[in-house]
């Protein structure tokens, strides 16, 4: 299995308020192989940032990846787990040290920053469960 690539997003309307994340799971070569989205109660978009990325990290090692390339247009958590920004909530501190965890089991794992509109689905993802939610379907 070559290195998987996520797109990952959290969803919070309120924030805190009812949340929600996706992971958009690919081959290489474009090819949707998982899409991972639940919501998860009431929590910030922070946390459901991180659970997103949690969530791809869960999928790439359960499979048994070698790696994963990861693109989030949440520049507070690409800059956390690159390690340039400090985490200062100690909600994020469990979460950034299990998504660390993660990573570690895999040979390679990158992070990148990518503008809103490059990240379009994951949003709608992260939106659509968030959506089932409110309407009391999930």
């Amino acid at each position: 299995m070559a290195t998987l690539v996520a797109r990952i997003d959290g969803a919070s309307r309120g924030n805190p308020g009812p949340a929600a994340y996706a992971a958009i799971v690919e081959t290489p070569e474009g090819e949707r192989i998982a899409s991972l989205s639940k919501a998860i109660g009431h929590a910030t978009n922070n946390v459901a940032e991180y659970r997103a990325l949690i969530a791809a990290l869960e999928y790439a090692v359960a499979n048994r990846a070698p790696g994963l390339r990861v693109f989030s247009d949440s520049e507070l958590l690409t800059r956390q787990v690159k390690g340039i920004y400090k985490i200062k909530s100690p909600g994020l501190k469990p979460l950034h040290q299990r998504a660390l965890a993660l990573a570690a089991q895999l040979k390679e794992f990158s992070i990148e920053h990518v503008r809103r509109e490059l990240n379009r689905e994951a949003d709608r993802l992260a939106n659509q469960a968030l959506d089932g939610v409110r309407r009391g379907t999930q």
